[in-house]
């Protein structure tokens, strides 16, 4: 489903040099690839003709490979007259490593469809070094012996790589072994336990094979795609960038989702536009340019802000003619004057803004975003691991406490996998000094440890976590998250330890989503009947977590909606470590003062096994109290030069109404 201010116009094609699709959600979208896939299949297989397919990997086509299976099961479709070759694949990498493109595409395809074993065509990563090239010579040559490919699927790395094509490949590469990009390492080291233990190398198919290919699709999902899809999409050809070069294929599409077109999110640094990092396609970020649009309120707040940040100008003091010279004089013809839009996105901003978050009692609340009453309420901060709360609304969370609120938070996974081999150790020589300095059951404990400890040595990189392991880790995180609730104000019996299933694997990789982790959920709800929720509504945390439990908080909220106390209840998501709401998109935002960032700082100060090196820290070398702060910071001075009051630092939140099914 398309949403109408990113529907695209014919203006588009002054921005856009390759036709790009966007629908809602990656669900839509493979629906759409998957039945032309089929189609294709079909028609040949009714001419007798093999279909010859070029597959990716990656988490980009795994909701397509879905949906093929789906296809296969339910719908007849066959695979017996197809062809694969696969992209790309790590080097070195054995076949039966977890981590190959190999166990990969049987894992998610080839285990459950009908396709022939020797129609399967994987670039070897256990080969000889002295192989390869043999190797890469043949597959080019398979791939032509086979008829060269109908359609070639392919996602896209935050380089701009096409298979493992970096930057700097050139348009006529064949099918070769390349080094990998850092970025390219650091996206992947979650997968392998460690940016040092992901391969330097990787066989790939080259930018001259993908361009033989008939048609081409590209799939992009999630807000961490869109710079480099705005940059492929819109912008000048070049090896440095090198998905660019598929501008100049004849029969090119991409599919993406709204995320990966329209997210930007404000950062404390290395921001463009007013703190903004802008990397939206243009019909997404700037629709009003591309075609007629349909004014809104969120929309007409969005262009103003733009519009303020491009003539760095608050909202009050914009021209007709700032809009006018910007092509936006449609909006000033819709309300007759510049000042009559600037006055209405000024209230409408302003009214975002509330040191009470939760709701004023005995004020009135008609342009709060929070009810006044009831008071106090009942309030469920859900936190997907158990810092989250306090990276992401430490300040809002203690502002709760503070103003007599029932708070209760709940943790929904463990976060067990995310610490440290060395700090867990450093944790039970603490505690066994402790042990022998009370004269307690030094023996017992003793023991334990030593098989711990021996358990740590005897890992190698990319191990799994050993099960003995993950209970220790488990109850520090508990430990920690009980320290800043207890520093923040809240009773030992409000916090919650929901240790969802689905993620409780010992590996990155976790389980699907189940109905068992949606009951935990329903549960606690059905439990406290909170009058306010608060919950990670963010999808860019890069080992998928924080998606996973927004999607059991919804699909609780699709059992507890006809509830009572569910009718009287708001929900506000807040954002994780790595972004934050856009502006235009805040409905609540959260003065902090400067004592109130330090008691934030301290709270995330008690995570300590999360602090000064986590085993998860994403792309930004900062620790998450920095980003945290450099991105409160950066929101109150994006209001501030807005023309609103000036802050220390804002915590904002949007309001999400559920739809019942």
């Amino acid at each position: 489903m398309m949403t109408t201010y990113i529907a695209k116009g014919e203006g588009a094609d002054r921005y856009e040099k390759i036709p790009v699709e966007i629908s809602e959600t990656p669900e839509t979208a493979v629906k759409a690839v998957a039945t032309e896939i089929a189609d294709l299949i079909r028609s040949k297989a009714a001419k007798n003709e093999k279909c010859v397919l070029g597959l990716a990997t990656g988490s980009s086509p795994i909701k397509l490979y879905q949906e093929l299976v789906r296809m296969h099961k339910e719908e007849g479709l066959s695979f017996k007259n197809v062809i694969t070759f696969n992209l790309d694949e790590y080097f070195p990498m054995a076949k039966d490593s977890g981590h190959s493109y190999h166990y990969f595409m049987h894992h998610h395809l080839f285990d459950h469809i009908d396709i022939e074993a020797k129609n399967i065509h994987i670039p070897d990563g256990a080969l000889k070094i002295d192989e390869v090239e043999k190797f890469c010579k043949n597959y080019e040559q398979e791939i032509e012996t086979a008829g060269g490919i109908d359609l070639q699927i392919l996602g896209i790395g935050r380089t701009g790589h096409i298979g493992f094509n970096e930057p700097g490949s050139p348009i006529t590469s064949k099918t070769r072994m390349v080094y990998l990009d850092r970025l390219t390492m650091k996206d992947a080291s979650g997968e392998f336990g460690g940016i040092e233990n992901v391969p330097t190398r990787a066989i790939t198919m080259g930018v001259g094979t993908i361009m033989k290919a008939r048609k081409v699709i590209l799939l992009a999902w999630g807000e961490n795609k869109a710079p480099i899809i705005r940059a492929a999409v819109e912008g000048d050809v070049s090896d440095k960038i090198p998905a660019t070069f598929l501008q100049m294929h004849t029969n090119v599409q991409f599919f993406i989702d709204e995320k990966a077109a329209e997210e930007s999110g404000a950062y404390g640094d290395g921001a463009e536009e007013g703190g903004h990092r802008i990397c939206q396609l243009t019909r997404a970020n700037r629709p009003w340019l591309v075609s007629k649009v349909e004014w809104n309120d969120k929309l007409i707040r969005k262009a103003v802000i733009w519009l303020c940040q491009k003539v760095k100008k608050p909202i009050l003091k914009v021209e007709d003619s700032d809009y006018t010279e910007n092509g936006m004089s449609d909006l000033v013809k819709t309300f007759g004057s510049a000042n009559k839009v600037n006055i209405q996105v000024f209230n409408d901003l302003q009214h975002t803004i509330t040191g009470w978050p939760g709701g004023k009692p005995n004020a009135d609340d008609s342009t709060r975003p929070e009810r006044a009453n009831p008071y106090p309420k009942r309030v469920i901060i859900f936190s997907p691991h158990p810092d989250d709360d306090v990276i992401s609304m430490g300040g809002t969370f203690a502002r709760l406490v503070e103003q007599g609120h029932d708070v209760h938070v709940a943790y929904e996974t463990s976060g067990n996998i995310a610490v440290l081999d060395d700090y867990i150790y450093q944790q039970m020589d603490i505690a066994a000094s402790f042990t022998h300095l009370v004269g307690g059951d030094t023996k017992t404990m003793d023991a334990a440890f030593e098989k711990i400890k021996q358990l740590i040595a005897n890992r190698k990189p990319g191990d799994s976590e050993p099960n003995e392991l993950l209970p220790f880790k488990g109850a520090l995180r508990r430990a920690e998250a009980r320290g800043a609730d207890r520093y923040l104000g809240v009773p030992e019996d409000h916090v919650h330890f929901l240790n969802l299933p689905f993620y409780e694997t010992g590996t990155v990789k976790k389980n699907p989503l189940g109905q068992a982790d949606v009951d935990i959920i329903v549960k606690l709800l059905r439990e406290i009947k909170p009058h306010q929720i608060y919950a990670a509504g963010d999808l860019a945390d890069p080992h998928g977590t924080h998606g996973v439990c927004l999607d059991a908080i919804l699909r609780a909220y699709d059992v507890v909606c006809d509830d009572e106390w569910f009718k009287d209840c708001y929900t506000w998501w807040y954002r994780g470590a790595w972004m934050e709401w856009e502006i235009e998109k805040v409905d609540m935002a959260v003065p902090i003062s400067p004592s109130e960032l330090s008691i934030k700082r301290k709270s995330i100060y008690k995570h300590g096994s999360q602090n000064n090196g986590p085993a998860f820290p994403g792309d930004d070398p900062r620790e998450f109290w920095q980003r945290a702060e450099d991105r409160n910071r950066n929101t109150a001075d994006i209001y501030n030069k807005l023309g609103m009051a000036e802050y220390e630092a804002m915590e904002v939140f949007a309001r999400y109404i559920h739809k019942k099914k």
